[in-house]
């Protein structure tokens, strides 16, 4: 791997990391389409390599700093986090199994989909 590669992935992950403690995206909304048309990896490879990178306590900080704030319900977190393991689980063996450019378009659907109800229909 070369050194623009290098300090090109510390960008991204910088990028999708104040992205994610500012808005909540990153990891799916940012990283994997990056690591698909920079990076030249495939989908389920850029799912992959987003899931275990998310694995570490990286957003520990970003959580830690709305933490400060009040503004994490610690609960909710942990029983959502019972149910994202699980579903986790199951997920990444049904994705691990489905033909790439499936999952690429599924990806794509949800993203257009999200960014409808955010920009036409979320009257927040």
């Amino acid at each position: 791997m070369t050194l623009t590669s290098i300090l090109s992935l510390i960008l991204l992950g910088a990028a999708a990391g104040v992205l994610s403690s500012m808005v909540g995206i990153g990891g799916g909304v940012v990283i994997v389409p990056a690591l698909v048309l920079l990076f030249n990896l495939n989908q389920h490879t850029a799912q992959g390599t987003t899931l275990a990178m998310l694995s570490l306590p990286v957003s520990f900080a970003a959580a830690y700093s709305y933490h400060q704030k009040g503004m994490v319900d610690w609960k909710i977190a942990l029983i959502l986090c019972i149910g994202f393991v699980v579903g986790g689980f199951f997920g990444g063996r049904l994705a691990v199994n489905i033909p790439t450019l499936t999952i690429k378009k599924i990806f794509g659907v949800l993203m257009i989909l999200i960014a409808i109800k955010f920009l036409f229909i979320d009257k927040k």
